[in-house]
């Protein structure tokens, strides 16, 4: 049996199981001790915290978990509040649902929490996000863009996201909305990322060495322009349908690694959380 890989940013392609087998989200709750450690729900890119925060507290209590607390902030202000930023230190796991985006850098970026939640993560907490909680993981996010298109020369809409994974561009609920289109624009746009596309119910494990392990149902796809050859992208002629050749795309799914610095699947069990580094990937 391979060996299950541990690491702490894990990140999910949103319409993850709640009802029946919740495999991913009981992967969640085994990465911390449940009777003691905190769990912290973040329903910051909601617009319905009570509903998204009562759903998960039902689904992690299910699970186990019995310390759950809810980090609902709704105005920039409450992310220098001191209380705020104590729910995130004393959490082992926070949490971040759906909704959008830019509600959670907008509100969050640069305050108090803000340090509180990258001091966590890099001492060992567990940061989880699901569907815009996903795309807010990287340092480069994607905030807009058609689903179910072709490739298009400068029609993505792109803003920075909260960095705790370097050099990617996440996509989400994937292959259900047909974003491969998009996430080639990005890609297009800024060919030394790497591109990463996780389905529905889907999810990757990443410790800070950089080594992922496919989690869930579907696939994760992962794009690599760093070797393209030729590209048309430009601001002119926008909606032109955008050209470019040599990429490289690997398609992963439950059980499968890869391995971020070398842009590539690998075999080896060699990925451990006792081996993390301090640094941001």
């Amino acid at each position: 049996m391979k060996k299950v890989l541990s690491g702490n940013l894990i990140i999910i392609g949103g319409a993850e199981d709640k009802e029946g087998k919740k495999e991913i989200l009981k992967r969640v709750c085994d990465s911390i001790n449940k009777n003691e450690d905190v769990l912290l729900v973040a329903t910051i890119a909601t617009d319905y915290p009570k509903e998204a925060a009562n759903k998960y507290k039902e689904v992690f209590g299910e699970l186990g978990v019995k310390n759950i607390k809810v980090l609902d902030i709704s105005e920039r202000t409450e992310a220098s509040d001191d209380m705020n930023v104590e729910l995130i230190r004393e959490s082992s796991l926070i949490f971040f649902t759906g909704g959008d985006q830019l509600k959670i850098t907008s509100l969050i970026g640069g305050t108090l929490v803000y340090d509180a939640l990258e001091e966590a993560w890099k001492n060992g907490a567990f940061i989880v996000g699901t569907s815009a909680g996903a795309s807010v993981m990287s340092d480069t996010m994607i905030v807009q863009g058609e689903d179910d298109d072709d490739p298009r020369k400068c029609t993505l809409k792109m803003s920075p996201g909260l960095g705790l994974i370097k050099d990617v561009i996440i996509d989400q609920h994937f292959a259900q909305r047909g974003r491969i289109g998009r996430l080639l624009t990005g890609i297009a746009q800024n060919p030394e990322v790497l591109g990463i596309g996780i389905d529905e119910n889907t999810g990757i494990v990443v410790n800070q060495s950089g080594m992922i392990e496919i989690i869930g149902e579907g696939a994760v796809y992962f794009i690599d322009g760093s070797a393209i050859t030729y590209t048309n992208v430009s601001e002119l002629y926008a909606d032109d349908i955008l050209s470019m050749h040599n990429v490289k795309l690997h398609v992963l799914t439950d059980g499968n690694r890869f391995d971020l610095i070398k842009k590539s699947p690998f075999e080896e069990e060699k990925f451990s959380h006792e081996d993390n580094t301090k640094e941001n990937i």
